[in-house]
């Protein structure tokens, strides 16, 4: 059987990804408790969890800047640790903990500075004044996913997906408790409902890089890293090094990630109710998307690999493996999300009116399950063969010349209403599916092109 010759790859990726899979999880995991226990706090009031809905939306803008710009760290490190280049590793992870969280606070300040435009989007303004306190918190916390990135990307370089793991599972069982302190109070808390829900999330955050820097100190493998630092390190050199893969990786994820922001704000022309009804559906979608990002991740790491050894044909092996596992899993995913359309949104909310409207909305979030697994893990393949630059630019015409205008014209112009804003998803993720794919057929076609060192 054709598909035999890849078991190895199967493994190899497996094994990488698992790890990331169930941190990605237990992220997703904080959001289902976000929303969950906030839409219990609600009850048969849409507003509070339509609140943590536009928050996390909008916030997402900064979130995907901070987190793109550190996944630049994993292929640089992926390279020279597969050729055994141990103390230029070091260096580049010395230079991104003095860089990274500066930025950060850069950014911090650039959405605490944004909060005035939330008005002008065109939300209901009982949604918007109680959405402000979270997309505050979540401003805050900024800094500390660019310090905790640093770690967490130099560890994925070198092939260890499990210690994030690790880290992620306790700090997303600290969120979850502390929801349960803070948006309901308990243990002398008042009840401070989607205040509460940020507050918990915020704390969380924080506690990551706590803790993967004392998991460095203990571990004597990840310490000598850190007496390889140097007072002769160019900072500006190696920042600047990291930068040119971290920059178009934020752009391509800001590109993609403005898709679905703009497309939250339209959603928002359509009340309270429809924006629930799309956090619902997104929750699950996103769910999804955090097996494609951990997919997604083990190409990266694989591809970096192979890129620090020039090792050609192992790389068509591992790449052709990776669209192997991502098409499978779009296709589960599809066929769990139609079959439980109806099911799935009882999770979140009593609301009938709620539920009615996710229902079809689930349908058309299945519809990109594929294409959406595809894409994620060929823009990891990108990553790790270092030829990121292409990727803002095809996501660029995929998300904002496609994806927006179609879903735009689907619900306002041909009248399918608030679902209709989903189409430009289905769309917009084929389109760029197809671009990344031509992309990476054409460099492991002409391996010399990207094989220059």
């Amino acid at each position: 059987m054709i598909l035999s010759r890849y078991i190895t790859d199967y493994k190899a990726n497996l094994r990488l990804a698992l790890p990331v899979a169930l941190s990605q999880l237990g992220y997703i995991v904080v959001q289902f408790a976000d929303n969950a226990m906030v839409g219990a706090y609600g009850g048969q009031d849409p507003l509070p969890l339509s609140a943590v809905s536009f928050g996390v939306m909008i916030s997402f803008v900064m979130f995907s800047l901070a987190l793109g710009l550190t996944l630049g760290i994993t292929p640089i490190i992926g390279e020279h640790f597969a050729r055994g280049e141990y103390r230029r590793t070091a260096h580049y992870l010395q230079s991104s903990l003095v860089s990274f969280p500066i930025i950060g606070v850069i950014f911090m300040v650039l959405q605490l500075l944004s909060v005035p435009l939330l008005y002008r989007l065109g939300q209901p303004v009982e949604v918007v004044d109680m959405a402000v306190p979270y997309y505050r918190l979540m401003a805050y916390s900024l800094p500390a996913i660019m310090l905790y990135g640093c770690f967490k990307q130099f560890l994925e370089g070198m092939g260890d997906t499990a210690t994030p793991m690790v880290i992620a599972i306790i700090t997303n069982l600290i969120n979850v408790a502390l929801n349960w302190v803070f948006i309901y109070g308990h243990c002398g808390y008042e009840a401070m409902g989607v205040y509460g829900a940020g507050l918990a999330t915020l704390i969380a955050r924080y506690m990551s890089p706590v803790l993967i820097f004392a998991y460095f100190l203990i571990r004597s493998k990840y310490r000598d890293y850190l007496k390889l630092f140097s007072r002769g390190v160019n900072y500006l050199k190696d920042t600047l090094r990291l930068l040119t893969i971290g920059i178009p990786t934020a752009g391509q994820m800001l590109l993609e990630g403005a898709a679905f922001v703009v497309t939250s704000v339209m959603m928002g022309w359509f009340g309270a109710e429809a924006i629930a009804a799309n956090q619902v559906a997104m929750t699950y979608g996103n769910a999804a998307f955090m097996i494609t990002v951990a997919l997604g991740s083990a190409a990266t790491i694989r591809t970096s690999h192979c890129y620090g050894l020039r090792d050609m044909a192992q790389m068509r092996s591992a790449v052709t493996a990776s669209l192997h596992l991502a098409v499978l899993w779009g296709v589960v995913v599809l066929v769990a999300f139609v079959a439980l359309r109806g099911v799935l949104p009882m999770a979140f909310t009593p609301s009938s009116e709620i539920i009615a409207l996710a229902a079809p909305m689930m349908v058309l979030v299945a519809l990109y399950q594929v294409s959406d697994a595809v894409q994620g893990s060929l823009i990891g393949v990108l990553r790790g063969m270092q030829d990121v630059k292409i990727i803002a630019y095809l996501s660029f015409v995929a998300y904002i010349l496609i994806n927006i205008p179609v879903g735009y014209l689907c619900a306002f112009t041909f009248g399918f209403g608030s679902v209709g804003l989903l189409v430009g998803y289905v769309v917009g993720l084929t389109t760029a599916a197809v671009a990344y794919g031509v992309r990476v057929h054409r460099n492991l076609k002409n391996e010399k092109m990207f094989l220059k060192k």
